[in-house]
């Protein structure tokens, strides 16, 4: 599944896990189920005005959103999604990523997914209806939809140039969002994401149901009912160590980003050898006895290599 880096829906995946049960009779059964593993720890809600219909994104406040963000416990964020089902005239409420294993102790263990590895905890996701703008994340992710339904707009990484991204270290929740999406067609403001407009996969999941999103996959996420709770699981299933692409990335960019464009195509030349490896390994010409630290890196040489490049960032 993880192999094809492409997405996956798992209808019916988590149907009969107590949580999606326990919705399935009422949202006040999931609450109360919700509420039995409440630690009372309080987590980061953003809530917005009814005039943005839950559609949470950057705007004109003095911290650049068009949106609040409060500390609640998750008693009161439950209590909050009733509120806005009852009243259209109520703020909508969305708290996210909250880990299962610090917010819900033994939420997990009712909760499993057979073919994840052991270190994928659960973290919750609740509000009223609305709209998350459209990101990607730099793990692998099981998205499972316990109550509502949410429909998914994704587009593959390559669409990145299209989508008008916006900046790095000011996000709405960690990771830059695509600021086209979702405008009208010919919005003269990115004539470049009409190139990705139609490229877009739309798929909807009812309770019960599950999709697999791989890494660096965006995607427009919306909650469509009243009162919505899903639970996902991210993970790196091919990791050789504690070193992520997103950082290698990050250092890329301050060593190559502004050096002029002919080095640029040079370093991606080289990049494309030894790292992307468009031709296959760079050393395929020679045994794999004569490989050196260019050798399987489960074979010692991760190690070898990090140590290297620690010494080359410290000036040794």
């Amino acid at each position: 599944m993880a192999q094809a880096c492409r997405p996956m829906v798992l209808r019916g995946l988590c149907r009969d896990w107590p949580s999606t049960r326990a919705a399935s009779r009422s949202w006040q059964d999931l609450a109360d189920y919700l509420v039995g593993f409440d630690a009372g720890l309080r987590g980061q809600a953003f809530v917005g005005a009814p005039a943005i219909a839950g559609r949470y994104d950057y705007g004109d406040g003095p911290d650049g959103f068009n949106f609040d963000r409060e500390s609640l416990t998750l008693h009161q964020t439950l209590e909050r999604i009733d509120q806005a089902a009852a009243d259209a005239d109520r703020a909508s409420i969305y708290m996210g990523s909250l880990p299962a294993d610090d917010y819900l102790p033994g939420f997990a263990l009712d909760h499993q997914v057979a073919f994840l590895p052991s270190t994928a905890r659960p973290r919750v996701w609740l509000g009223s209806a609305g709209r998350v703008a459209c990101h990607y994340d730099t793990y692998d992710n099981l998205a499972c939809v316990v109550a509502g339904r949410r429909r998914f707009t994704l587009y593959p990484p390559n669409a990145v140039g299209d989508l008008y991204v916006g900046p790095i270290d000011h996000t709405l929740a960690g990771q830059p969002v695509g600021l086209a999406v979702g405008t009208e067609p010919g919005d003269p403001r990115f004539p470049r994401f009409e190139n990705a407009r139609n490229r877009a996969m739309v798929v909807e999941l009812a309770a019960g149901d599950a999709l697999y999103l791989p890494k660096l996959w965006w995607h427009q996420v919306e909650a469509l009912e009243p009162r919505n709770l899903l639970v996902n699981y991210w993970w790196d299933g091919f990791t050789a160590g504690p070193d992520a692409p997103f950082v290698t990335m990050m250092l890329a960019m301050i060593a190559i980003a502004e050096r002029p464009a002919a080095e640029r195509q040079a370093w991606r030349a080289f990049f494309d050898h030894y790292v992307f490896r468009t031709n296959g390994h760079p050393l395929d010409h020679l045994a794999p006895s004569r490989h050196g630290i260019l050798g399987p890196l489960a074979d010692g040489n991760y190690g070898k290599i990090r140590a290297s490049v620690m010494r080359l960032l410290r000036g040794g």
